[in-house]
């Protein structure tokens, strides 16, 4: 990076890996010690957990000293990779703890850390700078793991960490975090408001800017219902080896879904950069989608990505320094955005007009939520679609 610019924050680049069998076979190898070691973290806490106990890093890492040093197939493998295990099991615990203790509802809290399986966990292995090089282009892991890399496009920085995992298709990739600097994009004196749906991903308060729903995932449908029945039907009886047909289907299936996974990132990406690129101001609805999946809607929803494309603005945002204002999502389809008045009663999701009884406007229901987003944030902007007079102050949010 140039002297001039300041790193603000990091970023996380992933390359493709082509993995030898020697690196392979080391690679499954410590991912088999790091599981050993997250599952025996599981049972020690909920052993500290049932006896009244503290179990913290200090005390799990204590362990681990004692296990590598009475366990020679454990200590046969890098120490780092293991320590980052405990550390990743000592953060999920940690948060899990936090949100019960800060009474949060019970869909919004972060489970406990599970027991991870043999065949149900792919393997994710954490390196710290010291337990990884670059060479010649190479990925130099400790305990003598030499990966080739895809250099599909060039690092902006030193990295600081690498994370080596394998995806459900079976490809390996590593993934750098380096810090990134701001990229400050022209001011265009502009501010939009933006509420998430089903029927529409994103509507906003320009129409220029709305999202439709991109429906990656209907349009695979077929597909998928293919590979399904075929999973279904080559599915091997309880005590048998799986035949090589069956995991070729499960394979053709998730290479569908990945890339179904890709298409909804690349369409939030390039609709996240057009609303940063032409405003300057962003007040988003914080919507957390995940009650979806109980309801009616789950398949459209899910289809929908809503929580991808609220991620890949608000990594936008913060990529070229734009002020991005998460608003609280509760009664923005009971309060109006002409007067503030509230509805007595909650809209049906059948009703898709918002008629205000205090002031008697009439919106359409999603739009009439978005420009409740900018009242929320402390945007009260002039003019039409979200645009404020030259010169006119932002209001910073209550």
């Amino acid at each position: 990076m140039g002297g001039t610019e300041k790193a603000v924050g990091r970023a996380r680049y992933a390359y493709r890996l082509r993995v030898s069998a020697t690196a392979l076979a080391r690679l499954e190898g410590e991912w088999g010690r790091c599981r050993w070691l997250w599952n025996e973290c599981v049972a020690r806490a909920e052993k500290a957990h049932t006896e009244g106990e503290v179990c913290g890093p200090a005390r799990l890492d204590g362990m681990l000293t004692r296990a590598r040093a009475v366990t020679p197939w454990l200590a046969e493998g890098a120490s780092v990779p293991q320590q980052q295990a405990i550390r990743d099991f000592a953060v999920s615990r940690g948060k899990a703890l936090k949100d019960v203790k800060d009474r949060l509802p019970v869909n919004r809290r972060a489970g406990m850390p599970r027991h991870k399986k043999r065949r149900g966990s792919g393997p994710s292995l954490n390196y710290t700078r010291r337990g990884f090089r670059l060479k010649g282009g190479r990925l130099h892991l400790a305990g003598g793991i030499v990966l080739t890399v895809v250099w599909s496009r060039p690092l902006p920085a030193e990295p600081s960490s690498v994370r080596v995992y394998r995806d459900r298709v079976g490809h390996w990739y590593a993934s750098f975090v380096v810090p990134t600097p701001i990229e400050p994009l022209p001011q265009t004196g502009a501010v939009i408001g933006i509420d998430w749906g089903v029927k529409e991903t994103a509507t906003t308060t320009s129409d220029r800017h709305d999202l439709p729903h991109p429906r990656h995932g209907f349009k695979a449908q077929q597909r998928l219902s293919r590979y399904d029945r075929m999973v279904a039907r080559r599915k091997p009886k309880k005590g048998r080896a799986a035949s090589k047909g069956y995991r070729e289907a499960k394979r053709w299936r998730a290479k569908t879904y990945a890339k179904i996974a890709r298409q909804r990132q690349d369409t939030a990406r390039k609709w996240a950069k057009r609303v940063v690129r032409d405003h300057d101001v962003i007040a988003v609805e914080d919507f957390r989608p995940k009650f979806l999946a109980r309801t009616t809607m789950a398949r459209k929803a899910a289809d929908a990505a809503i929580g991808t494309t609220k991620l890949a603005l608000v990594e936008m945002g913060r990529k070229h320094g734009r002020d991005v204002r998460l608003v609280h999502p509760a009664h923005t389809t009971m309060d109006c955005a002409g007067c503030g008045a509230r509805a007595k009663h909650a809209l049906p999701l059948s009703e898709r007009t918002y008629t205000c009884v205090a002031c008697g406007a009439v919106f359409p229901r999603d739009k009439n939520s978005a420009y409740v987003m900018l009242a929320r944030a402390g945007l009260n902007p002039a003019g039409v679609e979200g645009t404020r007079p030259s010169g006119a102050p932002l209001r910073e949010a209550a």
